[in-house]
């Protein structure tokens, strides 16, 4: 039977065939030739290919019904369950500077790019100003990381404009996203179901979690009589969040606190709550800390070309980040600390590696080979470009 108490049972192509020339024997006699160079042999081969295909079809349909197991489309018609759908590929934006004479207009659309041609438009129309310089917001006309730059790295102009000297982007440009993929969907699932209700800190943290932009949150309930170590005041949350609209972060937690709980926070946003009344809505943001980290490895002949580039992506991806590919990872929780051996356990998954150091630190100048410890309201970032591999 396929299907038992433990779950779906698969017959394997070995399985079918024995069981396809034990009832060829069993009709045509024991001394039937059933070995692969004779005519029947050849043919039960055939049959039992082609049923241990059917048989993995049917496995597939069997897992495809459960959230844990489907993938790709069939996954995605599972997360409608959990409230949710797939998060898709977004633009990169973010913010370039113009510098050139003053009064210069630069129009609607201009089109910048990055060394590789990857292009951007600005996404409005301003003119440089009296000290020569104007910052404009740009938009990536490719969906996914492939519009995340480095500081300096948006530096050209597609068509020159008379008037403009030079364009470069201030600061990184890093929310450029990829397709959500499987497992993070899976995850972000999970956490919805788990947070379904209101007023609690789950509902609130989940309802903040659904957006795409804000990649890590911590939600701190203070039900004491005095003002805890976080500064969150008697009988209040603060919502610590990393990424995301201010206007939407305080909607999200409007949508799920209890009333009578204030929301405090650095930040507040005056929202309108359903009867028209404004409410004053207050979160923070929370603190990023960089990652430094300078790895020696010993490595033998299996080690591949890319291996120092695979070496960086991996300790990215574990504790959140920009890597080389130009892909943002979530990593760790907020407060969560970056545990060396775990670091140590993904650098060892690259191929080709024998031996690996890891020194880590938080500011650049005292490095250790020990954990980097988080507080709640902290959350640790390490890019591909803070990784020295020896």
């Amino acid at each position: 039977m396929a299907l038992t108490k433990l779950g779906y049972k698969r017959e394997t192509y070995e399985e079918i065939l024995a069981r396809t020339e034990s009832k060829a024997k069993e009709l045509f006699g024991q001394d039937a030739n059933t070995s692969s160079r004779s005519a029947l042999g050849f043919i039960l081969r055939i049959i039992a290919w082609s049923t241990s295909l059917v048989w993995q079809d049917n496995e597939n349909v069997y897992y495809s019904a459960y959230r844990n197991t489907a993938e790709g489309k069939q996954l995605d018609n599972l997360l409608v369950y959990a409230g949710i759908t797939r998060n898709p590929a977004s633009s990169a934006y973010g913010d370039v500077t113009f510098t050139g004479e003053a009064n210069t207009l630069i129009p609607f659309g201009t089109i910048v790019s990055k060394a590789d041609d990857t292009l951007y438009y600005t996404a409005e129309e301003k003119r440089i100003s009296s000290n020569g310089t104007i910052t404009i917001e740009v938009v990536a006309r490719e969906l996914g990381s492939v519009g995340n730059a480095d500081i300096g790295e948006i530096n050209k102009l597609l068509n020159p404009l008379q008037g403009v000297e030079s364009v470069t982007n201030p600061i990184a440009i890093a929310n450029g996203r990829e397709r959500e993929t499987d497992a993070e969907a899976r995850k972000r699932a999970d956490e919805v179901v788990s947070g379904q209700g209101y007023g609690t800190v789950s509902s609130i943290r989940t309802e903040l979690l659904k957006n795409q932009d804000i990649r890590a949150v911590y939600v701190d309930n203070n039900p004491e009589d005095t003002t805890n170590e976080y500064g969150t005041p008697t009988r209040a949350i603060q919502c610590f969040v990393l990424g995301g609209d201010d206007t939407d972060i305080a909607q999200a937690i409007l949508n799920k606190k209890s009333a009578g709980v204030q929301a405090y926070g650095t930040t507040i946003v005056n929202i309108e709550d359903e009867a028209e009344y404004t409410q004053k809505i207050g979160f923070t943001r929370a603190e990023t800390v960089q990652i430094y980290a300078k790895v020696t490895l010993k490595t033998n002949i299996s080690f591949e070309a890319d291996g120092h580039r695979q070496v960086r992506n991996a300790m990215v991806a574990y504790v959140g980040g920009l890597d080389e590919d130009d892909t943002v990872h979530s990593g760790l929780s907020m407060g969560e600390d970056v545990v060396l051996s775990k670091l140590i356990a993904r650098v060892y998954a690259v191929t080709g590696i024998d031996d690996v150091t890891i020194e880590l630190s938080a500011d650049n100048a005292v490095f250790s080979a020990a954990n980097v410890t988080m507080s709640r309201p902290q959350i640790a970032q390490l890019s591909a470009n803070a990784i020295e591999v020896i």
